[in-house]
């Protein structure tokens, strides 16, 4: 089976790229991903921590991290998953063999109480969910070449 290595990235790495993450490792372990952020926030977001929890995966100990830390690996994907005109998507400079992008609202910008912005958190992680499971589809025969 082929190692396909994947880097997603967005900005503050601590909610949309994070919740990527997690998917597409709960869809396949032996895909090597990695998430990343050009200005990685301090932790990953609790809601989100707390989202993905609910779906039965645990993203608790992953930290935001700089995209300057994959630049010198190479990668078979790089996705971007910020969306939206008040954020400009990360650009990896890196060696890439696909770029794509598959946009999601920030969550983190959500407002309320508590539960007003957990009903956001899941409207996005299930976005995330659905457009990662389709994204995975569409690799799988790739990985049993």
């Amino acid at each position: 089976m082929n190692r396909i290595k994947i880097l997603i990235l967005c900005t503050g790495n601590s909610c949309r790229s994070q919740m990527a993450e997690g998917f597409l490792k709960s869809f396949e372990p032996h895909l090597d991903v990695y998430s990343a952020g050009t200005a990685p926030s301090g932790k990953v977001h609790p809601l989100a921590i707390k989202v993905m929890k609910e779906e039965g995966i645990d993203i608790n100990s992953g930290y935001p991290k700089h995209v300057d830390e994959f630049v010198k690996y190479d990668f078979d994907y790089v996705i971007t998953v910020c969306d939206g005109a008040r954020e400009a998507c990360p650009v990896f400079t890196g060696n890439v063999k696909h770029r794509l992008h598959i946009g999601f609202e920030d969550p983190a910008e959500a407002t309320g109480t508590e539960e007003e912005r957990l009903m956001v958190f899941r409207k996005v992680r299930d976005k995330i969910k659905r457009d990662f499971a389709n994204f995975f589809d569409t690799i799988m025969p790739l990985m049993c070449e």
